[in-house]
């Protein structure tokens, strides 16, 4: 099976800040990103989260105001929790239980 894109989009991890949310058939991944002010310009720093779907244990989404779309991630010292703030919550936590339950 190749790998395609499902969903991307420029968002911020609580621990981890800004960066690019990237969802394939496969995984999950988490680009830094830097950012200028002076010139409005955007630049791709490096991996910082490379999860194949298969390690993520569960998704929901949390927050009143500020809502993230949640992930726990288990990991050869147990689990690991990602919050990432992003625009559609509900497309991102339904995207990621559906591209689970399709492998």
């Amino acid at each position: 099976m190749s790998e395609k894109k499902l969903q991307q989009e420029d968002c911020n991890e609580d621990n981890l800040g800004p960066g690019i949310l990237t969802l394939t058939t496969t995984r999950i991944a988490f680009d830094k990103t830097k950012s200028r002010v002076m010139d409005f310009s955007k630049s791709m720093g490096e991996t910082l989260l490379d999860i194949p779907l298969s390690d993520i244990v569960r998704t929901w989404r949390e927050g009143l105001i500020m809502k993230k779309a949640c992930i726990s991630v288990r990991t050869s010292s147990g689990e690991k929790v990602y919050k990432f703030g992003v625009f559609n919550v509900g497309g991102w936590v339904d995207g990621i239980q559906d591209a689970i339950n399709e492998l």
